[in-house]
């Protein structure tokens, strides 16, 4: 089985090692895959995989689903001797006689090999399980629990389990099907998983030979463009090169990274976004401590060395600090996608969990890359969050905490959260292995300092402003400017000196005359204790702010 993929390889040890013939295909079920057979590899789909490579073997196989009811898909010859069928009656359509039929026939194959020892291989396969035999807020649906039941004891009743049976029940997401059978410890959860820097140079291998324009640049090394596109699904990728064959146009390196980024945030619905990393840390003015540390993490990065490379990072501070452009600078330092995360949360029972799921596989299929997590204090849950949200946060903050703590995520993906207010974080989402380096970032602490971060954005702003009007504003810098202050004054000075004519330097005088704060100073000074108490290193606070941790 060498060309098989990892996911039915482990299928394959589990069934036929007898730990169990039950299993929920889970993940990225709807999309095209590789289907190895004798003449080569094909594009298919998982039917298609699991009727021509995993269920050859099987002499009857089932099938079920909303919209074409029961199926016999193999062996109907086999399936017409069964006492109870009748030519004359159609096989159901309704979810509970589907499973009661299952369930009979399944009965009845292992009653006959009692009997008579006839075997009867079956194999059933109920296709988008999660509409048939749905998870429902506390669980009072008696006919849905009923047929979860049965799914169940395909399983588990020993009359069944001494059978040569499986089951295969499909959902994209875990959180969508009936709890029951998730969580019953003799069903096996295989995750399918999106196409990964491993596994796309074998597809682009077959879209080699079929798209021959649209990868006319790219025929002596199909790598290339495999590695580019990792985290997006077959199918979007597939339509991408027809689109281009198509429209007679090659695909171009210069493409790769946009076409990527639209593929993926429409596979995944606009559940997240990428950060384009145009940045590196030498554009951040200041923070020199902090810098120091995040270029030696980086470092360890590069090099492979994940001994200490940190898991997540939590950067804290007060409104306007810069905490997300500090993101974007540490992305660019890396040279690594960031994916962040938009709003996941959804209204309807189930769809939030799922919605993570979802992320969480393309993450798994990016290789390395960083998230980025704004206000974490909201986007990240409660333990105990009450029955307000219907045990939504609580179930957020499991999967959250799980996901950060794979150790096997450890040089694959870095987590970081930013907010305000991380004291409302809850304490095991900040505990090392999952937060190992929290990050305070300041305010300006001298009238000098502030000077120095206007100046510097003015440049951005194509204001040049001497170093020698310093005195001249002295008095009038405010302390405690953070940099989305500085930048809002610096846009009012780029403005006086287009409508008034200004100098830059009076400009400035002007603007700090009638300067006031953004933020009130008994909440800067609350955040920038919570920042101080928050630091991993006392080197990251300046001494002015050390008495408020």
């Amino acid at each position: 089985m060498p060309r098989y993929p990892k996911w039915s390889r482990e299928l394959i040890a589990l069934y036929e090692s007898g730990a169990t013939n039950q299993f929920v295909l889970h993940g990225n079920v709807n999309d095209r895959m590789l289907v190895p057979s004798r003449s080569g590899d094909a594009l298919g789909s998982l039917d298609d995989f699991l009727s021509e490579v995993l269920l050859q073997s099987f002499e009857v196989v089932l099938t079920y689903d909303l919209g074409n009811g029961l199926r016999v898909a193999k062996g109907g010859t086999i399936f017409a001797k069964w006492p109870s069928f009748s030519d004359s009656k159609a096989l159901p359509r309704n979810p509970r006689e589907a499973v009661d039929t299952i369930t009979h026939y399944l009965r009845y194959c292992a009653n006959v090999r009692r009997l008579s020892n006839q075997h009867i291989s079956v194999a059933c396969v109920i296709r988008a399980a999660h509409l048939a035999i749905p998870s429902l807020p506390g669980g009072l649906n008696y006919d849905l629990n009923a047929m979860a039941l049965l799914v169940r004891e395909w399983a588990s009743e020993t009359v069944l389990a001494e059978h040569q049976l499986a089951t295969f029940l499909v959902t994209e997401n875990l959180n969508d099907l009936n709890p029951l059978i998730v969580n019953h410890p003799k069903t096996a959860h295989i995750r399918i998983p999106l196409p990964t820097l491993e596994s796309l140079p074998d597809a682009f291998q077959l879209f080699g030979s079929r798209y021959t324009t649209a990868l006319a640049e790219y025929q002596s090394d199909l790598n290339r463009p495999a590695a580019q596109l990792a985290g997006a699904t077959l199918t979007s990728i597939e339509a991408l090169l027809k689109g281009k064959e198509h429209a007679k146009q090659p695909l171009r390196d210069s493409d790769l990274a946009d076409l990527k980024k639209a593929l993926v945030e429409k596979d995944c619905n606009d559940l997240i976004e990428f950060i384009e990393p145009t940045r590196t840390l030498d554009d951040i003015y200041g923070q020199e401590a902090i810098k120091d540390w995040i270029r030696q993490d980086v470092a360890l990065w590069k090099a492979n060395d994940l001994e200490a490379m940190p898991m997540g990072y939590l950067l804290c501070g007060p409104v306007g600090t810069g905490k997300t452009y500090m993101v974007e600078c540490l992305a660019g330092e890396a040279g690594v996608p960031v994916v962040k995360f938009k709003n996941f949360r959804d209204k309807w029972v189930g769809s939030t969990e799922g919605n993570l799921e979802k992320i969480f596989r393309l993450l798994h299929a990016l290789g390395r890359c960083i998230v980025f997590v704004d206000e974490a204090d909201q986007a990240l849950g409660q333990r105990n969050a009450g029955s307000g949200d219907s045990g939504v946060g609580g179930r957020v903050y499991s999967m959250m905490a799980k996901e950060m703590s794979n150790t096997r995520n450890r040089g694959k993906i870095l987590w970081i959260l930013a907010s305000s207010r991380p004291d409302m974080i809850e304490v095991d989402l900040k505990r090392p292995g999952r937060v190992d380096v929290k990050i305070p970032i300041f305010p300006t602490t001298t009238a000098e300092e502030g000077f120095h971060l206007i100046r510097a954005l003015c440049k951005k702003n194509r204001v040049p402003l001497e170093k020698e009007a310093f005195e001249s504003v002295k008095l009038l810098i405010p302390n405690l400017i953070t940099p989305g202050a500085a930048e809002s004054l610096a846009i009012k000075v780029y403005r006086l000196t287009k409508t008034q004519k200004l100098a830059p330097a009076d400009a400035l005088r002007e603007c700090l005359e009638d300067y006031q704060s953004p933020i009130a100073e008994e909440i800067m000074q609350f955040q920038i204790g919570l920042a101080a108490t928050e630091a991993s290193d006392l080197s990251f606070v300046p001494e002015q702010f050390r008495s408020l941790r």
